[in-house]
């Protein structure tokens, strides 16, 4: 494959994704992360933005520690504090890249730089130069690109790759771009820049308006060599162009397109869920890839078509992205050999052996709840059991819930706070919310619901249910995450996590950095 058929695949989950209200992950789960985006074959992994704090600087640092096949990249502003920062961390990569960027708008150079274009280009080109002294691949992006005035974007573009950029990413920042216009913007500049030819273009498309992915592929239709995205479209505002839906269309409609990925697509659903298990994102069952209904057939005609012939209403196979294939013949009598090879077949490692054996206890007492057991059961106890172990402020004791009809629900909750036992009982409009309230009657954490979601995890009335509960408080948004085979008892697991979060101050408030 040569470097002009080769889509490289950017993948920013664990830093634009990041930025959605409480989807911050710890050092961590960005590992885990990483590991399966290494194990999908991710050409780049964006792994935060050093700068922002410790926790981002100590998380890039980590995942560059580990990440041996994939380029590892930190994101920083064209400012020197920035640039230096950024080089640290990726220090100990195999393969280290610098993204920085600045805002080349003339809205966004006037009321958020409050600089003159010149100052702006001059600023840009030293960005780079310092950037070399890390490494060789340095990314340069033009914020808000869709927006920018061609003349300079032909100026800044050309300056910079005379400094030594090797990737220009013209980020449609605010979802404002349309298909048609803006992979034309890709074409326009690459035949007007004498220098284009020493730069892979890229596109970073946002969701604002629901064409992210489209927007992404019209790029690429136009001559753009590398797509970022992110895992289920994560990323702040409406999110960004998903990942698999970018792989899979290129890869299905490859008659039309003229370039190719070397994703694994086997861990696409996996992947997927892991994502979601750790930011308390629930993936909508109609998303295309990795919604649970993305291959289901309820019509008649369809499901006649599909028996005889599966491509009459399917352009792609269902186990080919990792559905179907992920059933779990493990049980309660299985040994802790199997279920350790299972977890590193799903990429799920340990730290120590304390680690190990409290998941296999938790696996144990799943088994003897569920007949069978899936990865994504699996993914959800791991997940539930590294976050609930992060903090220890608050701790689920005894539950108890009456539910009769004609009666309004009584919840009777026991909470150990910094290990003394507690309880209370409280009256809800439902079971959930008479628990809720019981634990709010405990903690006075005085934080406000933002969402509350269940999903079940596998199919059957005794799937695990997976919990998300979204609390603000003061201006801090969090996740919490819990997950039972009782939807009552995961979604206390879910309020107190989320509430050990908060306490803990473990979410980091979102970089404010003008994110591209």
């Amino acid at each position: 494959m040569t470097q002009k058929d080769k889509l490289i695949i950017f993948d920013t989950t664990l830093r634009d994704g990041e930025q959605s209200p409480g989807a911050s992950m710890t050092r961590d789960e960005k590992v885990r992360i990483a590991r399966m985006l290494e194990k999908m074959d991710v050409d780049v992994i964006e792994a935060g933005f050093a700068i922002a704090s410790q926790g981002d600087f100590e998380s890039v640092r980590a995942v560059a520690e580990v990440i041996k096949d994939s380029t590892v990249c930190s994101l920083a502003r064209a400012i020197k504090g920035d640039i230096e920062r950024a080089g640290e961390a990726i220090k100990p990569a195999n393969s280290g890249r610098i993204h920085t960027f600045i805002a080349t708008s003339p809205i966004h150079m006037k009321y958020k730089l409050q600089m003159e274009p010149p100052k702006v280009l001059e600023q840009a080109i030293a960005a780079i130069k310092l950037a070399r002294q890390f490494t060789d691949d340095v990314e340069f992006s033009l914020e808000d690109a869709s927006r920018s005035e061609f003349d300079f974007m032909c100026r800044i573009i050309e300056s910079v790759i005379d400094a030594g950029a090797r990737t220009i990413n013209l980020p449609d920042t605010v979802g404002y771009g349309e298909p048609g216009e803006y992979g034309l913007l890709f074409r326009r500049l690459m035949d007007a820049i004498p220098n284009s030819d020493k730069a892979i273009f890229s596109t970073h498309c946002h969701n604002d308006l629901g064409l992210a992915v489209a927007n992404s592929l019209s790029a690429v239709m136009h001559g753009a060599r590398q797509v970022e995205c992110t895992i289920n479209g994560l990323g702040e505002r409406a999110g960004n162009a998903a990942l698999e839906e970018i792989v899979m269309a290129v890869k299905t409609r490859r008659d039309l397109m003229p370039v190719e990925t070397h994703i694994d697509i086997g861990h696409i659903v996996p992947t997927s869920r892991l994502v979601s298990s750790i930011t308390g994102f629930p993936v909508q069952p109609n998303k295309a890839i990795v919604g649970a209904n993305a291959f289901a057939h309820e019509s008649g005609i369809h499901q006649d078509g599909i028996l005889k012939h599966r491509e009459t209403y399917e352009i792609m196979r269902a186990e080919d992205v990792g559905w179907n294939t992920n059933k779990l013949v493990l049980g309660k009598h299985s040994g802790r050999a199997a279920v350790k090879a299972r977890f590193e077949a799903l990429g799920i490692s340990f730290a120590d052996n304390d680690a190990l054996n409290t998941a296999f206890v938790k696996f144990k007492d799943l088994a003897d709840k569920k007949h069978e057991i899936f990865d994504e059961d699996l993914q959800s106890l791991v997940s539930d059991t590294q976050t609930h172990t992060l903090v220890d402020v608050y701790e689920l004791g005894e539950m108890e819930v009456v539910c009769k009809t004609g009666q309004s629900p009584r919840a009777k909750v026991e909470v150990k706070i910094r290990g003394k036992s507690v309880s209370a009982d409280a009256i809800g409009s439902g079971p959930v919310d008479a628990t809720f309230k019981a634990i709010e009657s405990l903690v006075h954490s005085g934080s406000h619901l933002q969402l509350y979601s269940v999903n079940a995890i596998t199919q059957g009335t005794d799937s695990l249910g997976d919990v998300t509960v979204r609390l603000e408080h003061d201006g801090q948004i969090v996740n919490g995450v819990g997950a039972d085979t009782d939807i009552v008892t995961a979604s206390a697991k879910a309020y107190l996590h989320a509430l050990n979060l908060l306490s803990a101050h473990a979410a980091k408030a979102h970089p404010q950095h003008d994110g591209i």
